[in-house]
């Protein structure tokens, strides 16, 4: 299998396009700070991510700037700190303060010139839209959580996907690989799918599994890279030879 047999690239966007957990730990301090708590990032990570899973199982047609509010205010019950409500909200609307990888914006325009470029995102299309100014591409198709009504890893969010990518732009599971560093949300359902996967691991190097929950299994990825800048380096090379 070689990275120039696919014609589109369908992307996860936080976690592996944007650097989710840094703008979730930013988003905590006011919370944190508000408690006096010494609360370290990976397990306050690892509790987002817990938080989250559960949320969007129970609610998976709540949007997710409200869902990221309900997961705050969880937050602050759990850990015994009084908040004014205003806090939840303000955590709702961070997502467009998260900050991209610093590769992203440089890898994405290289790779646009060779595949199509798909996003399904488990956010709302406002907040995506916030995010897609700092990548800096013009995405030719953008599914999210909030179109589907449900959350990775939901399989209906994969089975919409792939429905609109053959009506929209005519292209079959063959022509997909699917790009993510989550492998509980993305790469379980996408090899279920039957789409060939690309993991981004943006964790490497790292212990623990910061905001994402393990999948109970470790699923086959077809390709493996610590950074968006090294499939694209693997293109280059991939096309040269």
């Amino acid at each position: 299998m070689k990275l120039t047999e696919f014609k589109v690239l369908t992307f996860d966007c936080y976690g592996t396009l944007i650097d989710w957990e840094t703008g979730i730990w930013n988003a905590l301090q006011p919370l944190l700070s508000a408690g006096q708590l010494d609360l370290g990032r990976e397990e306050a990570l690892a509790r987002f991510g817990r938080y989250e899973s559960e949320q969007e199982q129970a609610t998976p047609s709540l949007r997710y700037s409200t869902l990221l509010s309900v997961i705050h205010a969880r937050f602050a019950r759990d850990l015994g700190v009084r908040i004014h409500a205003d806090l939840n909200e303000r955590f709702g609307a961070s997502v467009p303060d998260w900050p991209a990888f610093p590769d992203s914006a440089e890898a994405l325009a290289y790779l646009k010139r060779h595949y199509r470029l798909v996003i399904l995102s488990n956010v709302d299309r406002q907040s995506f839209a916030a995010s897609n100014r700092k990548l800096g591409v013009s995405f030719d198709g953008i599914y999210t959580a909030e179109d589907v009504g449900s959350y990775k890893p939901d399989p209906r969010n994969f089975a919409y996907l792939l429905e609109h990518l053959a009506a929209d732009l005519g292209l079959g599971p063959s022509a997909v690989l699917h790009t993510a560093q989550s492998l509980y949300h993305d790469h379980v359902p996408a090899k279920e799918a039957g789409l060939a996967c690309a993991w981004i691991d943006r964790r490497f190097g790292k212990s623990g599994s910061g905001a994402t929950p393990l999948p109970e299994h470790q699923p086959e990825v077809n390709f493996r890279f610590k950074s968006l800048a090294e499939l694209a380096q693997a293109h280059r090379e991939a096309a040269a030879a």
